[in-house]
């Protein structure tokens, strides 16, 4: 199986408080509080590690709750590498009622300082495996440029690997001009790419082939309940997928394990079909499980029977 690198470089210890209900300008009493290590990277790599992949996480960590981080990772058995940096890992938190509805507040997460910069992209560079998949997902801390995930895409592909992007806004954008293998946004990410006026499905479908267009390869444009697509517009492929119905406890993490499932389809040398698949079947089970739980693979093959996937 083709070796897979999962890069977490703005990861977070994730705190859910579970409230009875949210009152602005009140007192909002905090029921239940969880705590577990999150951030994009971190859970691409859990779902990875679920579906038998094994793969290499290699994340930035500092302070204590950078500690904390450790500690949740271990707890659970899923082995990674760190890279120490001087300021406090971020904290997340996320509110959740019990009509299931999510607040979510992110920091920016620590300041990269330069001389920490040159180390960590001496340690990536180490690290990139020759012919192997590189997942870049979730925003970059502050100190790191936002063509940081380009310039990493481009080292991959001169070691002949498949680069794989998951991010938003600047980063995004500059990504776009490296030419992944494949990029992953959602509706919201693909308009900030675009622009203003892409609202209506034609248009979304048109800015997700521009978008192919742009970087040459895939576009996996994700959609929520909304079936995904699928598209390589020079190589005229195109498929889509609608996710199986279920019941949302959690809007944390279900693009991370659709990203997983794709990578390590790829890994697996299964065509397109197969990653828009098992990437929907995944991103519904994360859907419908609580937040930084252990992900189970054998719902993830149950409800990856009942998709159909169109196109060709």
């Amino acid at each position: 199986m083709t070796r897979v690198l999962a890069l977490a470089l703005n990861p977070a210890v994730d705190v859910e408080w579970t409230v009875s209900g949210v009152g602005w300008d009140e007192k909002n009493t905090i029921e239940a509080e969880r705590r577990w290590a999150g951030g994009k990277g971190v859970n691409v790599a859990r779902w990875l590690r679920a579906a038998g992949v094994d793969a290499e996480l290699l994340l930035l960590m500092g302070g204590a709750y950078g500690r904390e981080l450790g500690r949740h990772l271990r707890s659970e058995g899923l082995p990674f590498r760190s890279f120490q940096v001087g300021q406090e890992t971020r904290v997340d938190y996320i509110v959740t009622t019990p009509a299931g509805r999510q607040l979510r507040f992110n920091p920016r997460g620590p300041e990269i300082l330069r001389e920490e910069r040159l180390a960590l992209f001496e340690r990536i560079d180490r690290r990139l495996p020759r012919r192997g998949i590189v997942v870049m997902s979730g925003s970059l801390p502050r100190g790191l440029p936002a063509t940081a995930y380009a310039q990493l895409a481009g080292r991959v592909r001169e070691r002949g690997g498949i680069a794989l992007v998951d991010s938003d806004g600047p980063v995004f954008a500059a990504a776009v001009k490296a030419h992944p293998f494949l990029l992953k946004p959602n509706e919201h990410e693909l308009r900030q790419w675009a622009g203003g006026g892409v609202r209506t499905e034609p248009a979304l479908r048109g800015a997700a082939e521009e978008l192919s267009a742009a970087t040459g390869g895939w576009v996996l444009l994700t959609r929520g309940a909304r079936p995904a697509w699928l598209i390589h517009h020079d190589e005229d492929r195109r498929w889509t997928a609608a996710p199986p119905p279920v019941r949302i406890q959690n809007s944390v993490g279900a693009g991370d394990a659709v990203m997983a499932s794709v990578a390590a389809q790829i890994a697996r040398g299964s065509g397109p079909a197969e990653w828009l698949r098992w990437g929907m079947a995944a991103g519904a089970v994360a859907a419908r499980s609580p937040g930084g739980h252990a992900p189970s693979w054998p719902e993830v093959v149950q409800l990856a029977g009942r998709i159909c996937v169109a196109g060709g």
